[in-house]
C-alpha cells in the first residue's frame, strides 16, 4: 500500500529543484560523498593504503549503495550512519576495511548538512536574484507613474511607484549581500572526532580535515565539539525569516492596494479560468499574495527552535536533532517557494495608473500642502505659522474636486499676501514631487543594478 502523503510540502508547496535538495537519496549520496572524501585524505597522509581510497571513491562514484540497503541496515542497526558505513563497506572491495576510519557520526553528517546549505543557499540566491532583477525592471518602467504617498493609511504626499518599488528592491538586495557574508559561515565542515579535536587522526587530524573539506568545497568548523556550531545554523535560519518578512511587506502593499476602493494594482488573475469565490462570482481576490504572507508567519517561527538548538549538553546532545531534520527543508523550500510566487505576482501584475492619477487627486489638493509651506518659508513666513495656516485651511476640504484647496489658498489673502497665482498653481502641482521620485528612483536603480551584477 502506497504510504498517504501528509506534509503539504509533498504536493503543494516547493519546487522540483529544491525539494531534491532534502530527498533521502540526496542525504544518502551527500553522506557518501564525505566518506570518499575522508578516505581520500587518509590516503594523502598514507594512513591507508591508496588502493582503498580508490575502491571507496569507486563505489561511491558508481552508486553501488543503495538506499534500499541502507534502510534495510538502519532497521536492524537503529543508527543511520552505521547503515551506510555497513552498505559502503559491503561494496568497497579492497576499501571495505577503512570505511569512516578515524570519524564519528557528526563528521559525516554535519559536513553533509554544509554540502545541503550550500546547495541550498545557491538555489536561493538565484531565485532572490531573479527576482530583484523583475523588481528593478517594473521599477524602471514606473519610475515616473504617479501616485500618492501613505502614511498611517492616509494620503501623505506624492511620490511613484517605481520609486515605492526601489525600497523593496534595495531591501531585497541586501538580502543577496547578507546571504553572500553567511555562506562562508554556513558552507561548513568538521572531520575531527568524537569531541573536536581530531585526536583519532593522531598528528594527521589538522592536515586530514583540511583535506577533506578542500575536496568537497567546505570551510572548516574551527572548534567543533562533536557538532558544528549552531549559531551558523541558526544566522541562516534568521536570513530566511527575514527574506521571508521583505517578501510579506511586498506582498501585503500587493493586498492594500488591491483593495477595492484603491484599485491601483492587481495581481495577475487568469480571468479565462480562475475562480475567485465558489458564491461570489465576481470576487478577484489576491490570493498568491495572501498565500506568501501565510507562508511568511510559519517561517518567521522558525529561528526560534534554531536558537533552542544552539544549547546542547556538554559536547553534544540529541535535543537538536529531531527538529533539524524539519527546520532547514521546510525553511528552504517555503522561501524559494515564496520567491518564485512573489516574482510571478511582480512580473504580472496590473498597474492601474489612472485610477493612481484619480487617487491622488481625491484629497481635493491636500497633499500638496508640504510644498506650499515650505515656499510659504521660504518666502519669509515663519515655518509654524505656514504650517498652521495650511492646516487650518485643509479643514472641513469636502467633494469640491482636484483643485479644492487650491481655489480656497486663491481666496485667501494670507497665502495671496505671499504667492501669485501662477506661484500657486505650480505649488499645487504634484510634478515636483513625482520628478524627485522619478530621479531618485533611477539613481537606486543605477546602484542596485552595479550590486546585482557582481
Amino acid at each position: 500500500m502506497a504510504l498517504e502523503l501528509i506534509c503539504p510540502i509533498e504536493y503543494r508547496y516547493g519546487r522540483r529543484e529544491s525539494r531534491e535538495i532534502f530527498t533521502t537519496e540526496e542525504a544518502l549520496r551527500r553522506a557518501l560523498r564525505v566518506e570518499a572524501a575522508l578516505a581520500r585524505a587518509l590516503a594523502d597522509e598514507k594512513l591507508i593504503p591508496p588502493e582503498a581510497a580508490t575502491d571507496i571513491e569507486a563505489a561511491v562514484r558508481e552508486r553501488r549503495v543503495t538506499l534500499a540497503r541502507v534502510e534495510a541496515l538502519e532497521a536492524e542497526t537503529r543508527h543511520d550512519i552505521m547503515a551506510i558505513v555497513k552498505a559502503l563497506s559491503e561494496v568497497s572491495d579492497r576499501g571495505a576495511a577503512y570505511v569512516h576510519l578515524g570519524a564519528t557520526s557528526n563528521d559525516i553528517l554535519d559536513t553533509a548538512r554544509g554540502l545541503e546549505l550550500l546547495s541550498a543557499s545557491q538555489l536561493l540566491r538565484s531565485s532572490l536574484k531573479e527576482l530583484c532583477q523583475s523588481l528593478a525592471m517594473q521599477a524602471e518602467r514606473h519610475r515616473k507613474t504617479a501616485m500618492v504617498g501613505r502614511t498611517h493609511g492616509q494620503h501623505a504626499v506624492p511620490t511613484t511607484f517605481g520609486y515605492k518599488l526601489t525600497n523593496f528592491l534595495s531591501e531585497l538586495t541586501r538580502h543577496l549581500e547578507r546571504l553572500d557574508e553567511i555562506v562562508p559561515r554556513l558552507a561548513v565542515g568538521k572531520m575531527s572526532g568524537a569531541v573536536g579535536t581530531g585526536a583519532s587522526f593522531g598528528a594527521s587530524g589538522e592536515t586530514i580535515e583540511a583535506r577533506v573539506m578542500s575536496l568537497l568545497g567546505l570551510v572548516v568548523e574551527e572548534a567543533p565539539t562533536q557538532v558544528t556550531g549552531r549559531d551558523r545554523l541558526a544566522e541562516f535560519s534568521f536570513w530566511i525569516a527575514m527574506v521571508a518578512s521583505t517578501l510579506d511587506r511586498l506582498t501585503t502593499e500587493v493586498r492594500n492596494l488591491q483593495r477595492t476602493e484603491i484599485g491601483e494594482l492587481s495581481e495577475p488573475f487568469d480571468e479565462s479560468r480562475q475562480v475567485g469565490s465558489s458564491t461570489m462570482a465576481q470576487k478577484r481576490n489576491p490570493v498568491t499574495a495572501e498565500n506568501i504572507s501565510s507562508l511568511a508567519r510559519l517561517v518567521r517561527a522558525f529561528p526560534q527552535t534554531s536558537l533552542e538548538n544552539m544549547v546542547s549538553w556538554h559536547e553534544r546532545d540529541l535535543a537538536n536533532s529531531a527538529n533539524e531534520r524539519f527546520l532547514y527543508s521546510h525553511g528552504v523550500i517555503l522561501l524559494d517557494d515564496m520567491l518564485v510566487k512573489t516574482r510571478q505576482i511582480v512580473e504580472g501584475w496590473k498597474v492601474n495608473a489612472a485610477r493612481m492619477q484619480e487617487n491622488l487627486a481625491i484629497s481635493g489638493g491636500s497633499v500638496m500642502t508640504e510644498n506650499v509651506m515650505l515656499e510659504l518659508a521660504r518666502k519669509g513666513m515663519s515655518r509654524q505659522e505656514a504650517h498652521e495656516l495650511m492646516r487650518t485651511l485643509t479643514r472641513g476640504l469636502g467633494a469640491g474636486g482636484a483643485d479644492e484647496l487650491l481655489q480656497r489658498a486663491r481666496a485667501d489673502s494670507r497665502l495671496t499676501k505671499w504667492l501669485t497665482d501662477a506661484e500657486l498653481t505650480y505649488l499645487f502641482s504634484p510634478q515636483a514631487y513625482v520628478d524627485a521620485a522619478a530621479a531618485k528612483a533611477e539613481r537606486v536603480l543605477l546602484s542596485v543594478r552595479a550590486r546585482l551584477g557582481k
